[in-house]
């Protein structure tokens, strides 16, 4: 019979469906996977994406998932020790003020050099364009993964449940590739360990004794206080 699959019946272009979904006969969604290739370091993506610009798949949907520490183009917060917590009070304005970049952030999605149609890029690729743009890369990125075949990002951001979340990642029926799998061990390992140092333990311990001389749920301080003491 003739072919109702796809366009060449019609002879019309098919139609782009960004959410990665097509319809079946029967009505219902068939999810098309994307690939999540995770990566020890930042510093390898961009030697991936260089190599992806030498295949056959250079111009497929992509994106680069990477923390504000490389992304963050914000002339206060990019230069603070901080940046995760200063870019959340941005956008929450809590101090009346706003983030320029992050409303510009359409500008960055919709340009053409990030386009399926162009070559594969990088982190200092989007940064750059970014800047030119007044536009913050951080998001931008975020966004670009709704449309992206492939994703690219560090290890943690796939093994961490709390990144994963907070990232809207969802690897139900996808395909994940981790480049070097013998370092999952480690940085797993260093996904559900804290650092904490005396004096935060000292500042904690204050605050328990605050709570639990003002008599606000002692029950649950108290025992919290006896292992900041214990620390110390």
């Amino acid at each position: 019979g003739p072919c109702t699959e796809c366009s060449c019946s019609s002879g019309k272009e098919a139609d782009k469906d960004p959410s990665h979904t097509k319809k079946k006969e029967n009505g219902d969604r068939l999810c098309v996977p994307k690939v999540f290739f995770g990566t020890r370091t930042h510093k390898q993506i961009t030697q991936i994406s260089r190599e992806l610009k030498r295949t056959a798949y250079s111009c497929v949907p992509m994106t680069i998932l990477s923390s504000r520490d490389y992304t963050c183009i914000h002339p206060v917060v990019s230069n603070s020790s901080n940046r995760n917590e200063m870019c959340v009070e941005l956008l929450e304005g809590k101090h009346g003020k706003s983030c320029s970049y992050y409303h510009g952030v359409h500008k960055l999605v919709e340009h053409h050099a990030l386009q399926p149609v162009s070559q594969a890029w990088d982190i200092e690729d989007l940064v750059s364009l970014g800047r030119r743009l007044r536009a913050c890369p951080y998001f931008a990125a975020r966004e670009l993964m709704l449309g992206a075949d492939i994703v690219f990002c560090p290890y943690n951001y796939l093994l961490d449940p709390q990144i994963r979340d907070s990232m809207d990642i969802n690897l139900k029926n996808q395909v994940v590739i981790l480049d070097e799998a013998h370092n999952i061990e480690d940085c797993a390992r260093e996904s559900v360990s804290y650092g904490v140092t005396e004096s935060q333990l000292r500042a904690a311990r204050e605050e328990l004794d605050f709570m639990v001389s003002n008599n606000i749920r002692q029950k649950h301080h108290e025992p919290l206080r006896a292992v900041c003491c214990s620390l110390i």
